[in-house]
């Protein structure tokens, strides 16, 4: 399952023994936050990967274990969700 995601920004938290490539060796600042522009879910696993893109404008799949929440976008009027 794929779908894009608007609201969501995310910082890059690279795991001690993770598997490689390492995200803040490959083109992530960690002082940086990065808009997700969509999360990917195979079937096959229980992970979420967010797709992301770097420093060097490459597109990345990153798993959501290598990921912190900075800011969710989840307030909106109530007029908006009743009336369009």
């Amino acid at each position: 399952m794929l779908w894009l995601e608007q609201g969501l920004y995310l910082r890059i938290h690279e795991l001690d023994n993770g598997p490689r490539p390492l995200p803040l060796q490959s083109g992530f600042s960690v002082g940086t936050v990065y808009r997700v522009l969509g999360c990917f879910n195979p079937s096959e696993t229980s992970d979420a990967y967010y797709i992301l893109a770097n420093d060097r404008d490459e597109i990345w799949f990153i798993c959501n274990r290598h990921v912190r929440v900075v800011a969710l976008d989840l307030r909106y009027p109530l007029d908006l969700l009743l009336y369009h």
